[in-house]
């Protein structure tokens, strides 16, 4: 019998989804019920645009230091390449951790349980402010990097230590993956092989257990300035909108309402969208801001 156009895409991506997850080896012993937080294995990376802690001292200009969060399957390195340099250029000292990686899994990052995750960003936030001499830190995320440090906020206390998070195409609420989680009825053990080889996937879906406990009561902490960069291209956490939140201290931003002829996705958004990284910029100096055009 043939299939339909529709039918064939669905199962299509299915498939694409099934052998992304077996690819990547089991968690094993890295997944504990508990939650507990593993050895800390985040590190600083090594680079012109992204300083180790103890060689960049914050100064009277921007006094808080800026810990950037990669995105699920990113990494320090490949995920700020462009934004890293771009602030740095700006005066502002920048730390970049690795969080969430598997065992035998290199290079591919977030993929652990993200409250495991939360914890790692928890130790890589006290050893920036330790060498920094810092009280307060500012934490710029991508995808998973703009949600997971909500909780870290909310339930390991990072409040008392953050200033402002930004959120470029966070996962806030989860993700229907353009329609992709829906399909995982279509291929059998879909589902439980995601939640046990990559246990941060399944936790970004919409409706997940993590999701709820993390939206349960509000968005927001108090006495942190909350910022959502988002594009309406964004094909990866969807629909766009459910990337918001809710709460007095907050900025929702529409790429395209700053350069409308921005075709930046999901990917393209933090690596190298200017606009995005100039509304960046605003949201860690607002008193300085300047607006952001599709000319930034």
């Amino acid at each position: 019998m043939k299939l339909s156009r529709t039918r064939t895409r669905q199962l299509v991506a299915a498939t694409a989804l099934a052998v992304a997850v077996a690819l990547v080896p089991a968690a094993g012993n890295a997944v504990s019920e508990s939650g507990a937080p593993q050895e800390r294995v985040g590190a600083t990376v090594e680079s012109d645009a992204v300083q180790k802690s103890a060689s960049c001292t914050p100064t009277k200009e921007h006094p808080r230091p800026v810990v950037l969060v990669h995105g699920t399957f990113g990494n320090s390195k490949t995920n700020w390449t462009g934004l890293s340099a771009y602030l740095k250029n700006r005066g502002y000292c920048v730390h970049a951790m690795d969080y969430g990686q598997l065992p035998g899994v290199p290079i591919f990052h977030g993929l652990d349980r993200i409250e495991k995750s939360a914890a790692q960003l928890d130790d890589f936030v006290d050893q920036v402010l330790a060498d920094s001499g810092a009280t307060e830190v500012d934490i710029v995320g991508h995808s998973q990097g703009g949600m997971m440090p909500r909780h870290y906020l909310k339930f390991l206390g990072g409040a008392q230590k953050v200033n402002a998070l930004v959120g470029i195409a966070p996962s806030s609420h989860g993700t229907t993956l353009s329609g992709l989680t829906r399909l995982l009825d279509l291929w059998p053990g879909a589902k439980e092989a995601i939640g046990d080889h990559t246990p941060a996937l399944d936790q970004q879906v919409v409706g997940s257990d993590f999701l709820t406990e993390l939206n349960r009561g509000g968005d927001t902490v108090p006495g942190v300035d909350y910022t959502v960069i988002s594009s309406r291209y964004d094909l990866v956490v969807t629909p766009y909108e459910t990337q918001y939140l809710e709460g007095e201290r907050v900025r929702n931003v529409l790429l395209q309402d700053l350069c409308p002829s921005s075709l930046s996705g999901h990917v393209a958004i933090a690596l190298t969208d200017r606009t995005a990284w100039h509304e960046t910029a605003n949201a860690l100096d607002p008193a300085n801001a300047t607006p952001a055009s599709c000319s930034s």
